[in-house]
């Protein structure tokens, strides 16, 4: 179930007696979790009927039996149990990531006998259980574990996927997120947001309230903007020096690199960001995309993420540099790359010979 699927059954005050949230996405989590708590308990019922066990700390069968108590002081419920993932099958060492990938939770956790499943079968009324596995991802070496969570808490049907945000979902969210704060992005700084926090919507969202208190005279929210008030976005400037030198404009370059030396930024990273463009503009290239919109497409179709603001950046990497330049550039990011790790007097001077050399 996504996490769509869950605010339109509590909208239409379809419950169930227990919920498994998986999956590390936090804003669509925060989003689910107050929904649901707010369908379920007034305001004045919080205080008394919100309970919270950690399971890091407290056993399945504590969490069970505490279901199983009548309150009272609350004639509704809700009992959310954070690190779901502890209740599961401790491997050799004592962890559940040491457990191999293989193995199968046992018969009990698998809903036959189980804590979890025998409660299921005669809930206490008034009582929703809620269990939060935010531990694991659903890609790479996470996906076996959070199957075997998955299968662990198999007694709760129709668990809610909590998948990250594509950065095209992200982008939507977010000027969603500024609509109702009443923030005014410009398109640049809106991008600048999005891949300078890689598309985290739950930061995002956090940083939107801080945009939100400065741009409450109603003025639109700029570059300059994004990199004074957010931290993690300093790197913004690095972005700015790869559009730079994507375009071949090598005076913008050596201005923002002067920024960058002074700022103390790490400058591999830049270099980083650049060899991406540099393969992704090559791989255009050679599919002979002619357009930002032909590029993401093509791209999306590979499974490679991709925005249309970074198609954009590698249709102007395509429009500036030929097949040959941009194998020679690849050839320059590795030296400057190795050079910047090496003994040398000055990353500067490194920085400014790639510069020069590549916008030649």
């Amino acid at each position: 179930m996504t996490p769509a699927q869950l605010l339109i059954r509590l909208k239409r005050k379809e419950f169930s007696p227990a919920y498994l949230f998986l999956g590390q996405e936090g804003y669509q989590r925060r989003r689910c979790r107050e929904a649901l708590i707010s369908a379920l308990l007034a305001p004045e019922e919080r205080d008394g009927g919100l309970v919270q066990h950690d399971l890091n700390e407290t056993s399945l069968a504590d969490v069970i039996d505490d279901a199983r108590a009548m309150s009272l002081f609350a004639t509704q419920r809700v009992i959310v149990a954070v690190n779901a993932e502890s209740a599961l099958p401790r491997g050799t060492r004592g962890a559940v990531d040491d457990q191999s990938d293989d193995d199968e939770p046992p018969t009990a956790a698998r809903g036959t006998g189980d804590p979890l499943s025998d409660y299921l079968k005669d809930p206490t009324p008034g009582v929703t259980l809620l269990f939060e596995a935010t531990r694991f991802d659903f890609d790479g070496d996470d996906k076996k574990k959070i199957e075997r969570a998955r299968k662990f808490y198999s007694a709760i049907a129709d668990p809610v996927e909590l998948r990250r945000f594509s950065m095209e979902d992200a982008r939507s969210e977010v000027q969603a997120i500024a609509r109702s704060a009443g923030v005014t992005l410009e398109r640049a700084a809106l991008d600048m947001l999005l891949e300078s926090l890689g598309g985290d919507v739950d930061r995002i969202a956090t940083e939107m309230e801080k945009l939100a208190l400065y741009s409450a005279g109603g003025r639109a929210i700029t570059i300059e903007d994004i990199g004074s008030l957010i931290p993690d976005a300093r790197s913004t400037t690095i972005f700015v020096l790869v559009g730079a030198l994507g375009r071949r404009d090598r005076s913008r370059a050596l201005e923002v690199l002067d920024t960058l030396c002074r700022e103390g930024e790490y400058l591999p990273l830049a270099l980083a960001f650049l060899s991406t463009q540099f393969r992704c503009a090559l791989i255009a290239k050679e599919a002979g995309l002619r357009s930002a919109q032909q590029i993401q497409g093509h791209f999306t179709k590979l499974g490679v993420p991709m925005w249309g603001a970074r198609a954009e950046q590698v249709n102007q990497s395509i429009s500036k540099f030929s097949k040959e330049q941009l194998e020679s550039g690849l050839k320059l990011i590795f030296h400057a790359d190795r050079d910047l790790r090496s003994a040398r007097p000055d990353d500067r001077i490194v920085m400014e010979s790639f510069v020069l050399k590549l916008t030649a």
